[in-house]
């Protein structure tokens, strides 16, 4: 009998110290990304441009803005950084531009309270060129994870006949095995559609068209400007929910190409869409009025509310839209958009909001920052060329 016991608790300290498996851990990307990520990503505005000092000098800047306050979160280093890999295959940041190394970095992102982000690909190359992570995937996660990585942008140039579907599902199955919770954005461009399969690979967030441009609609050179962007994204709304997201791409308000007022639509579609408010602007200096916009509270609540929802556009009359979405109080946020070039008067009726007509509301203006007072039936306003009416309507 006293073997047996011996053998016993043999036995079960053995299997107590085993090395945890994937399988024991489950899927460690579960809770991540519960709300649309927020923060800052630096090729929008720099492009190939990017070292320490900026993303050191950026995230001091999010901090003293008040966007983390409003609720930005990463810090997220585009294309670029890297240059070779070594003998041992490891991938090496560049040692001009990041002459302390990219741990150093991401202790200093972490150490105001903020998240570390950074971009690789899934082909033999980046986008621009530098070392990818084709072949690479967990030794690459390994390091990620060792720097203190929070958030990985992975991109699809170079990537010959690969599947995209089991090429992303190979990443998140390596940054798992890291040990260390990764948020993973899916920049595939929409091509495979990954809004059908992005969350079943454990996507965070997966962009569904090719990089934004910043431009009102990108009629003049055919590019995707903010415009049409936005209606690539009718009918993906089904696909959106806490932990995955459908991804417009990231935000252009304050770098020169819009007006004010078109900005503020941008920002208030996005905010409806349940889209990643990833900043790419120069925060180190921001105007007033790009400041008041990427902070608005009530807005980037709309997009941060809790049940997930993204909107939709429930009306299309010619340059006239009605976008709204449901929220997790029962209320409803909603844009009134005016694609035009002239002012417009544009209605809401509660009916295309799931109301009965007879419901009293209390609107509220989430640009204005005011109640409105209570309606029935439906909310009337003008509209400026380019510009939104975006407001709660609370029963």
């Amino acid at each position: 009998m006293r073997a047996t016991t011996q053998a016993l608790i043999a036995v079960v300290v053995f299997v107590f110290f085993l090395p945890t498996t994937h399988a024991q851990t489950g899927n460690i990307s579960e809770g991540l990304a519960l709300t649309p990520p927020m923060g800052w990503n630096s090729w929008n505005k720099f492009g190939c441009d990017v070292r320490e000092e900026l993303i050191r000098q950026t995230a001091d800047a999010m901090v003293k803005s008040g966007m983390k306050d409003a609720g930005y979160q990463f810090v997220v280093i585009d294309d670029c950084w890297q240059v070779s890999r070594d003998k041992e295959g490891n991938i090496v940041a560049d040692p001009q531009r990041f002459p302390s190394g990219i741990k150093a970095l991401a202790d200093y992102v972490h150490s105001l309270g903020l998240k570390f982000g950074i971009y690789s690909d899934a082909g033999s190359k980046t986008c621009a060129g530098r070392p990818a992570s084709l072949g690479h995937e967990y030794q690459d996660a390994r390091q990620y994870a060792a720097w203190g990585v929070d958030y990985l942008k992975y991109d699809w140039c170079n990537t010959g006949t690969q599947d995209a579907r089991a090429a992303y599902a190979l990443i998140r199955e390596a940054l798992n095995a890291s040990g260390r919770p990764i948020v993973l954005s899916i920049c595939e461009w929409g091509t495979a559609k990954p809004w059908l399969w992005g969350k079943e690979v454990g996507g965070n967030l997966w962009r569904t068209t090719g990089d934004i441009t910043d431009q009102w609609d990108g009629k003049k050179d055919g590019s995707l400007g903010m415009l049409t962007i936005l209606d690539l994204q009718v009918g993906l709304d089904s696909f959106a929910g806490p932990g995955h997201w459908n991804d417009p791409d990231m935000l252009e308000v304050g770098n020169g190409g819009m007006s004010d007022t078109e900005y503020r639509s941008h920002f208030s579609l996005w905010s409806i869409l349940a889209a990643p408010l990833i900043a790419g602007n120069d925060l180190r200096n921001m105007r007033p009025e790009i400041r008041e916009i990427l902070t608005n509270k009530d807005v980037v609540a709309i997009d941060q509310d809790p049940l997930g929802r993204e909107g939709k556009r429930v009306r299309k009359d010619g340059d006239v839209e009605v976008w709204a979405k449901e929220l997790k109080d029962g209320s409803r946020a909603v844009v009134l958009l005016n694609r035009g070039s002239a002012e417009k008067q544009i209605a809401v009726r509660w009916e295309e909001l799931g109301y009965p007509g007879h419901l009293s509301a209390l609107v509220r203006d989430l640009w204005q920052h005011k109640d409105l007072g209570k309606f029935t039936d439906q909310l009337s306003s003008p509209v400026a060329a380019h510009g939104v009416v975006m407001v709660t309507v609370r029963p």
